[in-house]
């Protein structure tokens, strides 16, 4: 098992990809700290990998918010000893142009993309310095590389979260902490479901979604979750600071 003996805190980890990260991690070996504000959603994560004979703790909270991610990450090293790994795979999206977002709306999706990634990273790392290395896998979106259209706020987050992952590959690169991010293409989870509701007539744009990629489908969350792993486990110990795109062709189409 590639996470045997590892502890790993995912942020998200109610729905999507976060649920399809925390299971395939347990298969693995890994013991997790589930995190996100959904505790229903969190509660079936960590029924699904207790069912399969796997360890995890919850905790319910906006990752955006001061103050949640210390005491989530504090939670876990109480629980589990430190943290080897850490994926923040938490996201939020509103729609719009720039025009037509509210400022509030602008900051939620900010709070909640880059500053759920800044606040865990940054209560994360003193522990994997004490721990003598870890790896962190960061979200951003094929939309962060490609440009997009009425969705300015959560672009601009995701492009934001693939500078923030750069800077901190290169600023902990010493402690042997390893961060690396995945940029997804349209994978069929409830926050697109969700993107595409927002819409009076959704089937149009949901079929030019799809045929946007060069593989005419929505990826699925599993296949990402194979990606995180790859990030996350010893079979990329040499990657850090890059960006490992999983968009079934939408940036080569």
């Amino acid at each position: 098992m590639r996470l045997e003996g590892k502890v790993v805190l995912v942020t998200g980890a109610g729905s999507g990809i976060g649920l399809a990260i925390s299971v395939l991690f347990a298969r693995e070996g890994a013991r997790l700290a589930l995190v996100d504000r959904d505790e229903a959603g969190l509660a079936e994560t960590a029924a699904l990998i207790g069912g399969a004979g796997g360890e995890a703790i919850i905790q319910a909270g906006d990752v955006g918010l001061p103050g949640f991610a210390d005491a989530a990450v504090a939670a876990c090293s109480e629980r589990f000893g430190g943290i080897d790994v850490l994926v923040t795979a938490a996201g939020f999206s509103c729609g719009g142009t720039v025009t037509t977002t509210a400022p509030e709306d602008w900051d939620a999706v900010f709070r909640a993309n880059v500053g759920g990634t800044f606040l865990f990273a940054r209560a994360a790392i003193p522990l994997m310095q004490a721990r003598g290395g870890g790896a962190i896998v960061t979200f951003a979106s094929q939309l962060a590389l490609a440009g997009g259209r009425g969705n300015s706020a959560y672009i601009a987050a995701k492009g934001a979260i693939l500078s923030l992952t750069r800077t901190m590959a290169l600023d902990y690169a010493a402690d042997s902490i390893r961060v690396n991010a995945i940029a997804p293409g349209a994978i069929d989870t409830p926050m697109l479901r969700r993107s595409f509701a927002r819409h009076a007539d959704p089937e149009p744009l949901r079929e030019a979604s799809r045929n946007r990629h060069a593989l005419k489908r929505f990826g699925r969350a599993q296949e990402v979750a194979q990606a995180a792993l790859y990030l996350a486990s010893d079979a990329s110990s040499f990657s850090t600071g890059t960006t490992l795109v999983v968009d079934g062709g939408w940036l080569a189409a």
